[in-house]
């Protein structure tokens, strides 16, 4: 080799160590981000976080939401994790036991910031494995056309199940469109409708290990299952709840349990429409709803745990967790309170019955198998809608069939 040719090949190798260590300055944060795109709110505070935290880096890689969690899972099992994924809060049992995730335990102050019972939602043997980022509740939805034609006033909704179950028939009866729309496919919002039925009567699945689902509170809220179906849109175990919510929408069905998106969506339509909290079980002891979140877990083996921490909770600190919530249409229901949420409610009174539910609200049960525990539910329900059991006997199955999944 030429002098040249020698001085050429030690100026590559220090460009080569020099672009390493530049590479090597900025250390990642990979997300797996579920969705189309990314959230114009996240991408701002990303930047931000971003130029606050020199060397440091945030990666988010967008996944359609049928792949997201299966992708961060796959990924975590092989031995090369992301370092935090937005997941459905369900799984938080299931990563926690298998050493999957991280614990992200949150200060009282932490916990005291979110409204009641949310941080049971990533709980599980007294420690945090997530934090909340997006969270639902339901609502009541009537349409006040049809309890007009019922005979029914179409200021007032029900208050009650056996409320609901007589204006569901009345309606059914007196205009033969049918009264509630109750979704029983095989699909997760199956198993998620019925809870609030759950939550609305006192009632729990899971207590820490022990399955407490065999009790008159949940066997209320199958009976009352069993009660509404005749005057319920016809065969319910073909749809879900976004496709009930489409029928109501249309006009075609009297009262339904849905999301505050469907508000947004009902402003779109000549429909006359009031929303109200979900009527109450018999052994209510307030207004009541099941409380889904999603949360960002933190992944082990990433070797950025700690920085990806305080990342998790900078982008879902109160401020931007209100910008983000409540841009109206995707939803959500606030995680935390505060006078942002005040305004807002007052600007859009339909908001109130999805947070008044929070305080006797409860959160998905958590199992090692969510889908083992979701599958269960779902054949409950079905079981007892179709009339190919009873609801005492569907409930004692389920519990005994839960078992292996706890």
């Amino acid at each position: 080799m030429t002098r040249k040719l020698t001085m050429l090949a030690g100026s590559f190798a220090l460009l080569a160590s020099s672009a390493l260590t530049t590479l090597a300055a900025d250390q990642e944060i990979s997300w797996i981000y579920c969705g189309d795109v990314i959230d114009p709110i996240h991408e701002k505070y990303i930047a931000e976080w971003e130029s606050k935290n020199e060397g440091w880096k945030v990666k988010p890689e967008v996944v359609g939401w049928e792949q997201c969690q299966d992708k961060a899972t796959t990924l975590a099992v092989a031995g090369t994790p992301v370092a935090m994924a937005y997941v459905g809060s369900r799984t938080l049992k299931e990563f926690a036991q298998n050493e999957l995730i991280v614990p992200v335990p949150m200060t009282d102050e932490e916990k005291a910031s979110y409204y009641p019972n949310i941080v049971d939602t990533v709980t599980f043997d007294d420690t945090q494995w997530g934090v909340p980022i997006a969270f639902s509740t339901k609502a009541l939805y009537w349409n006040k056309d049809l309890f007009k034609q019922a005979g029914l006033d179409p200021e007032t909704p029900p208050k009650t199940w056996a409320e609901e179950i007589e204006f569901a028939k009345q309606i059914k009866e007196k205009t033969g469109i049918a009264g509630y729309g109750l979704p029983a496919k095989t699909f997760d919002n199956t198993m998620h409708q019925f809870m609030h039925w759950v939550y609305t009567n006192n009632g729990k699945v899971i207590d820490g290990d022990t399955i407490v689902m065999d009790s008159p509170e949940v066997l209320a809220a199958l009976q009352a299952y069993k009660d509404i179906t005749p005057y319920s849109v016809e065969g319910a175990t073909a749809y879900e709840q976004n496709e009930i919510r489409a029928i109501f929408l249309d006009g075609k069905v009297g009262m339904i349990q849905a999301g505050s998106g469907a508000a947004y969506r009902l402003k779109d339509t000549q429909i006359n429409w009031g929303v109200a909290p979900l009527p109450q079980g018999p052994s209510a002891k307030g207004e009541g709803t099941l409380l889904i979140t999603d949360s960002l877990a933190i992944f082990s083996g990433s070797g950025v745990e700690e920085k990806a921490i305080e990342f998790a909770k900078y982008i879902t600190s109160t401020d931007i967790q209100h910008e983000y919530e409540l841009q109206g249409g995707a939803g959500l229901t606030p995680l935390r309170p505060g006078p942002v949420v005040d305004e807002f409610v007052a600007k859009e009174p339909f908001w109130k019955p999805f947070i008044d539910g929070i305080a006797y609200g409860g959160p998905e049960p958590l199992f090692t198998d969510y889908k083992g525990f979701q599958n269960v539910m779902i054949e409950m329900v079905q079981s007892v809608v179709t009339g190919k059991a009873e609801p005492a006997d569907a409930l004692k199955k389920a519990a005994a069939d839960l078992e292996q999944y706890k």
